[in-house]
């Protein structure tokens, strides 16, 4: 039932991927065209009227052939003027976000955003962000960050990472086995050091943002050795840093023993775990065929070089780089795998509901607790299961992380609580879904070029984000002239008209119990 229901689970990233996918005739005119050099080439890009694009730039060499499965390498050079007017393959992936999937490995790519008059001489702070997906699926071009560009007055990067099985398969025989998406970030980093400057931003002032997966990237490369000095603050979404591998949906890591068997277990399902030489095999097989023998989503593998220890082991022992922190979560952020399981057909009723939570906490006496701490007393009991899903996976792990880091870096903690955020899936939930996971991206960003809906009251709480997010990159502190105080010492709620710190969240969301569960 376990295995069932996490596959339900795991299908609402394919049924969020409606919210991303672009919609072509809603793409802004791009009438004007500019040229930045860089240390690779020349690249022309387009001016949009306030802002200007520079999309698809090559931060990496292809990883194909040889190159499947290995570090990455730095980008070929080009000769003449390389358009950068529209995004690059996304990299493999089912279809879902990205429109029919891509096969293409040639996508280490990433999208640039600037506001109008950036200037080499006068740089502006910089955001590099990581997208979400289970590190399976998702695209750097899905997120228009132009609003955020312009309001903040901040240069945005998009990133491009492998995923998938190609991202983090490990085998004993591939050195940077389990982290190759993580190694790529890294990558995309360095380049951003070398070369935003050219683009009006500045290489001292380079903020490292994510969401889900992407959030838990970024909690990767703060434990991570190799990352060292590469980004000077982190931002921190729905991806908290003390998850665990043995709870379904958060994001987390793995022991390198654990994802070797994976790895043997995949190359036998494609065939290639009986033959001499394994690695040459796998590199010759085709991507479509990787993508269906994958599992819905994957894991970077700790105990590597990248990752030496767990990130929740190095957090706790405080082993992470000493960089300003912004952090959060959702208030409702698993109602949404709840809805998808229930709408699936697997209703949450008071008989159903003890064998549920058995099949996702099955050691001994787990399971009895979580039903006496979220009793379940009619037939529709789908937000209770979004409550335990969003408090153990979410919620809670971002107080034990906040705690763990505020004792060393300067941080700030919020909760996003809009509970009539624009729906980011088509139809009618089973239940209000309140502020779940992914919620707040639209008030950051157009997903897929598409601005949401939204009211007087929400834009005004996006003009609040954005400006929040960004004098965290300018300045390490959010706090403005303009936007209510945000103290280091609470958690800001976030809600339209309604911005104040919150004492609360650490008992609505049954952190006690949580901590104590084991």
């Amino acid at each position: 039932m376990h295995r069932t229901l996490t596959a339900l689970g795991c299908a609402l990233s394919a049924l969020l991927a409606t919210a991303w996918a672009p919609a072509s005739a809603m793409q802004p005119a791009r009438p004007a065209t500019l040229t930045v050099r860089t240390h690779d080439g020349t690249v022309r890009g387009a001016d949009h009227g306030g802002y200007r694009t520079f999309e698809g730039i090559p931060y990496a060499a292809p990883p194909v052939g040889r190159l499947r499965w290995a570090p990455p390498r730095p980008a070929v050079p080009w000769p003449g003027v390389r358009e950068a007017t529209r995004p690059a393959s996304a990299c493999p992936q089912p279809a879902g976000e990205v429109p029919g999937g891509s096969t293409d490995e040639d996508c280490l790519h990433l999208n640039i955003t600037t506001p109008d008059g950036a200037d080499p001489a006068r740089p502006r702070p910089v955001m590099v962000w990581l997208h979400g997906g289970g590190f399976t699926t998702g695209a750097g071009s899905s997120y228009d960050a132009h609003r955020m560009a312009t309001r903040g007055d901040v240069v945005v990067v998009t990133v491009n990472y492998r995923l998938g099985a190609l991202g983090f398969l490990t085998h004993r025989g591939l050195p940077g086995s389990g982290t190759f998406g993580l190694a790529d970030q890294q990558a995309a980093l360095r380049w951003v050091r070398t070369e935003i400057g050219a683009f009006g931003g500045d290489a001292h002032k380079v903020t490292l943002a994510g969401e889900s997966a992407g959030g838990y990237s970024v909690c990767a490369q703060l434990v991570s050795p190799t990352a060292w000095g590469l980004f000077d603050r982190a931002i921190i979404e729905s991806g908290p840093c003390t998850g665990r591998p043995d709870r379904p949906f958060a994001p987390s890591s793995v022991p390198l023993s654990t994802a070797r068997a994976d790895g043997a277990e995949f190359a036998a399902k494609v065939g290639c775990g009986s033959g001499r030489d394994v690695l040459t095999c796998l590199r010759r097989v085709d991507v479509s065929r990787l993508l269906a023998a994958q599992d819905t989503d994957q894991q970077p593998a700790h105990n590597t070089p990248l990752l030496p220890i767990d990130p929740t082991k190095a957090i706790t022992v405080g082993r992470f780089h000493r960089v300003p922190v912004l952090i959060g979560n959702n208030r409702d952020e698993g109602n949404g795998w709840a809805a998808g399981i229930v709408q699936a057909g697997h209703p949450v009723t008071a008989d159903t509901w003890p064998d549920v939570v058995a099949s996702f906490f099955p050691a001994p006496g787990q399971a009895e607790a979580i039903v006496r701490a979220y009793p379940v007393h009619r037939t529709d009991g789908g937000p209770v299961f979004g409550a335990v899903i969003g408090d153990a996976d979410f919620a809670c792990p971002t107080a034990r992380t906040d705690a763990l880091l505020t004792a060393q870096v300067p941080l700030w903690r919020y909760e996003f609580a809009d509970e009539h955020a624009p729906a980011l899936t088509p139809g009618t939930p089973p239940f209000p879904l309140g502020a779940p996971h992914a919620s707040e991206l639209p008030y950051l960003f157009d997903l897929g070029g598409r601005p949401r809906d939204l009211t007087t009251a929400q834009h005004r709480l996006a003009d609040t984000m954005i400006d929040y997010w960004t004098r965290f990159a300018g300045t390490a502190d959010p706090n403005g002239p303009s936007s209510p105080h945000w103290s280091r010492q609470t958690v800001l709620s976030l809600a339209p008209d309604h911005i104040v710190p919150t004492l609360t969240a650490q008992t609505r969301h049954h952190c006690a119990f949580w901590n104590t569960l084991g």
